[in-house]
């Protein structure tokens, strides 16, 4: 069950304003303002901007953790808010972290290499290395509520935390935890993070933030960078009832797969992608016919869009799901993108409205799926996929359900 959802996103701070954006189709991609990007030649990027780490982290905390850990802290304070789990309803041995992150602190790691080259190697900072793992997430966020149970972390690039999240249902699911943490964190909107995908010729040169992500359209030339964190509070059935907890959805199913195709291309034929979605449906007992919305990886890249409306049709024929990625708002958050779009995703089920898909004005005969628009999206729907592919082949489909008592 989820009791509990906290998002920071490029297109909103909090899980109310997260929500209430995503789902109106408020665009978050801006020019960029964290440095001067000029000579990468990419403008634009899914900053957040409106920040204040020392109101929910701490001013001596933050001091301690790298940006992508403080995104995770904050989200994390939202759900087990909302969740209302204290140690007084759940033992500190019952409570587990599963947390994702792509890459880990980039932001320190590039600050402190660059203080290295400039001012040798005694200055780099003691905290350089707890800040910059990539695990530190976890770690942050079972210290800071004291969760006993398992505590890792998952890194498979964008399918991070999509991987966290059925990890984290699995474990609850086996017996081993009442109550788990989970989702991703990333905040690699910065020089070297910015200037790497570039190199990839991965991102999106257009300088019009509402023009820059464009998911399944034709004219689509790339990803746009994103940063933020989303976490979910995942509870037994049994323990939420027992504490009379508000239950807002249920993850009902997961797929993990391998392309084994290439280390940055999905494979085009979409083979494993369409199991991991199979699996994931297999899992919650469900068949194609059931699923009313998929939310989709929908990078705005080439390959990817084409690969995942064709895994899609593979899995789906011809029932007409409605589909849409929010990273046309958000831009792409990497190991974050899986987290935030599994908090839409649940609260989508919960209200009835599905996130239109922003920035598709032609869409691609190479994409053939049914797109989410502000016409069709108040579409009340029972059951949805949250699908997360990364580089190096990592499927991950995570399967929703809206709570019915």
């Amino acid at each position: 069950m989820i009791t509990g959802l906290g998002a920071i996103a490029p297109n909103g701070n909090g899980y109310e304003t997260f929500v209430a954006n995503t789902l109106a189709g408020k665009i978050g991609i801006k020019p960029i303002t964290k440095f001067d990007a000029h000579a990468t030649g990419i403008s634009v990027a899914g900053e957040i901007d409106d920040f204040d780490p020392q109101a929910v982290v701490g001013k001596k905390a933050a001091k301690r953790m790298d940006l992508y850990s403080q995104y995770a802290v904050q989200t994390a304070e939202q759900a087990m808010t909302m969740a209302k789990i204290t140690p007084a309803n759940t033992r500190p041995e019952d409570l587990g972290v599963i947390y994702g992150s792509g890459i880990g602190g980039l932001t320190t790691i590039q600050d402190q290499i660059i203080k290295m080259h400039e001012k040798g190697p005694k200055r780099v900072s003691p905290m350089f290395v707890p800040m910059a793992i990539a695990n530190m997430a976890a770690g942050n966020l079972s210290i800071r509520f004291q969760a006993q149970n398992i505590s890792t972390s998952i890194v498979t690039a964008c399918a991070s935390a999509t991987n966290s999240i059925g990890e984290a249902f699995r474990h609850i699911k086996a017996g081993h935890a009442q109550v788990m943490i989970t989702g991703g964190a990333e905040a690699s909107v910065n020089e070297i993070g910015i200037a790497g995908f570039a190199a990839l010729t991965a991102l999106s040169p257009t300088s019009d933030p509402t023009q820059a992500s464009r998911p399944f359209d034709q004219a689509r030339n790339g990803f746009v960078l994103g940063e933020g964190a989303g976490t979910l509070v995942l509870e037994a059935l049994d323990h939420a009832q027992a504490r009379g907890a508000q239950i807002l959805g249920e993850v009902v199913g997961y797929g993990t797969t391998s392309d084994a195709y290439h280390i940055t291309s999905p494979d085009p034929a979409g083979t494993q992608a369409a199991r991991a979605m199979t699996l994931a449906m297999q899992e919650a007992g469900l068949t194609p016919e059931d699923i009313d919305y998929i939310n989709a990886h929908g990078t705005a890249t080439a390959a990817n869009d084409a690969g995942e409306a064709q895994a899609i049709r593979q899995v789906f024929g011809d029932h007409d799901v409605l589909v849409s990625s929010t990273k046309g708002m958000t831009g792409h958050l990497l190991g974050a993108a899986g987290a935030v779009e599994a908090v839409i995703t649940a609260a989508a089920l919960q209200k009835g409205i599905l996130p239109p898909n922003v920035g598709c004005q032609h869409q691609d005969p190479a994409c053939p799926v049914t797109l989410v628009t502000k016409h069709n999206q108040h579409h009340p729907s029972r059951y949805a996929l949250s699908n997360s592919f990364g580089f190096g082949g990592h499927n991950a489909v995570i399967a929703f359900k809206r709570w019915e008592g």
